[in-house]
């Protein structure tokens, strides 16, 4: 697991040009941010909902578990006035690799920043920008104080730092 003081390459972040180890540390990076989020991701099932007071619920959908990857749905809901319809944004499809510890963005849709869909080329500058977009996003719900319960007890994922937040 990477060290958090050591988040991204500066160079990287300042070029706009990342390249594939630094990607990986991304993914792996938002790994534990998912994790810190739903600790017990590893054995949920269905549908998950963290709500924070004064706050916009978040979803966490599992679609599918397998021995060593989750492929869930992740997606704030709002219910704006006149509509009976929620309308998520953003609204992510992920896989989680729990044996490599990376997260996969499958689907990213939100209308907060210009992102290509579908990972045209060149998809290294696209998959970078999406994960980044994931990372500030999953930091932001953190912050929040959002936290996907499963069983009643949080328990601190494997390779948990303690100055590092979980939900309790």
């Amino acid at each position: 697991m990477q060290n958090s003081s050591h988040l991204w390459p500066a160079a990287c972040l300042l070029s706009g040009r990342p390249n594939v180890g630094a990607l990986m540390s991304l993914c792996e990076e938002n790994h534990g941010r998912l994790l810190r989020l739903a600790p017990r991701l590893r054995d949920a099932t269905g549908r998950l909902t963290s709500r924070r007071s004064g706050g916009v619920d978040l979803l966490l959908e599992v679609e599918e578990q397998a021995p060593y990857t989750t492929q869930l749905r992740l997606t704030h809901v709002f219910h704006l006035p006149g509509s009976t319809d929620p309308r998520p944004d953003p609204n992510a499809r992920l896989r989680v690799y729990h044996d490599a510890r990376q997260v996969e963005i499958l689907d990213l849709r939100q209308s907060v920043l210009p992102l290509r869909g579908g990972y045209q080329h060149p998809a290294l500058a696209d998959k970078w920008q999406a994960n980044l977009f994931l990372a500030k996003w999953l930091t932001f719900c953190l912050r929040q104080g959002h936290c996907f319960q499963h069983g009643g007890v949080a328990v601190p994922p494997l390779g948990f730092v303690e100055s590092t937040p979980f939900c309790t």
